[in-house]
């Protein structure tokens, strides 16, 4: 901008500030934040939408066709059939693409009630709760693919609350979750696990698949379609081995020993001593040790030398990348109160994945 456009602009600004300030109540200027709410509703309603028109129009070249209106974060948009098509506005919309991002963005974090009052907050544009909804529905939040190789990936679950009859007790209904963890990426799944079966398999892998995750069979027949055998690296996370090896109890000293065998993948001198318990507990967990060694009878080795393949950087040996995908999840889905139309929840899930994953932006 030369000197003479500042000073021209400086001299047009202030004769636009004098006149609105004359229009504003003043009982709205008692304060800044008064002052600022003032300035921004005169602005939206008297001059940013001019100045968003002359930018469209110019940008476009054609006034040509019907005339619409659009909510903006620059207030009520005026733009013509011809001109929404040069700028790949869709015809059916109410609300700007960049404040279809903006309610995007905040309804993947909260309630949509709670979406609208912010949005109304935060840009002054009022969109309502059911506006929020429809929105959200309408968009087809695809699962992210990407150039980069997949080393590693883990592999979980949550639970999301599903809206049953009235009389009944309700239901939670098992999602699943697949995270690509240098990548960043995650992918989600309800009650239909091929979805991100196929995700990952349609993605770059390398040569060797790290694939973690706890000792739930419905994680690892997950896990057992992803990749190739002779690709995967399958480990079982060691927070939750140890978990289960401090359900068997007794004595503190056993337990420590286990777990330094443990720590070097040594199932049968952990077995070995547990060899003179007959307990439930110690069945239970050697039961949990052979299972996970010879998984479907395939000597697939889930229970690693963990101290060999982390002080090498090998591969990651806990699934948390995963977990804490899930508890972000649920910050949405569990909500307080909240109750999801079962036809409603993979949309949901995708909603909120979308978000994690970077992709709401304009």
């Amino acid at each position: 901008m030369t000197p003479e456009q500042k000073q021209a602009l400086q001299e047009h600004i202030q004769a636009i500030a004098k006149i609105l300030y004359e229009d504003t109540s003043k009982e709205k200027l008692t304060n800044l934040a008064g002052i600022e709410e003032a300035v921004r509703s005169q602005m939206q309603k008297h001059v940013m939408p001019e100045v968003g028109g002359f930018f469209i129009e110019t940008v476009t070249g054609t006034t040509a066709g019907y005339q619409r209106q659009l909510k903006s974060i620059l207030g009520e948009l005026p733009i013509t059939s011809k001109q929404a098509i040069e700028l790949e506005v869709a015809p059916s919309t109410q609300l700007s693409p960049y404040l279809e991002t903006c309610c995007l963005r905040v309804s993947a974090n909260v309630s949509y009630e709670d979406a609208a009052s912010d949005i109304k907050y935060f840009t002054g544009v009022q969109v309502s709760h059911s506006s929020q909804q429809r929105l959200v529905h309408r968009q087809n939040f695809d699962l992210p693919m990407q150039e980069d190789t997949v080393e590693e990936l883990s592999v979980d679950g949550g639970n999301i609350r599903v809206r049953t009859p009235k009389g009944q007790i309700c239901a939670w209904l098992g999602y699943k979750v697949i995270s690509l963890h240098h990548l960043g990426m995650l992918g989600t799944s309800f009650r239909n696990n091929q979805i991100v079966i196929d995700w990952v398999n349609a993605q770059s892998l390398a040569s060797t698949v790290t694939c973690i995750g706890d000792g739930h069979d419905g994680i690892w027949n997950i896990v057992d379609q992803l990749a190739s055998d002779v690709q995967r690296r399958e480990v079982l996370d060691w927070f939750h081995l140890i978990e289960n090896l401090h359900k068997v109890g007794g004595s503190q000293k056993r337990l420590k020993q286990a777990q330094a065998l443990l720590w070097k993948g040594q199932v049968e001198a952990t077995k070995a001593l547990f060899a003179d318990c007959k307990s439930k507990q110690v069945q239970n967990f050697c039961g949990y040790l052979d299972k996970h060694r010879d998984a479907f009878g395939r000597l697939r080795l889930r229970i690693i030398n963990y101290e060999y393949h982390q002080a090498e950087q090998i591969c990651s040996i806990g699934s948390g990348s995963v977990e804490s995908a899930v508890k972000q999840i649920d910050r949405r889905t569990k909500i307080s109160g909240a109750q999801w139309k079962r036809e409603n929840v993979p949309q949901v899930l995708a909603h909120r994945s979308a978000y994690l994953n970077g992709l709401l932006s304009v």
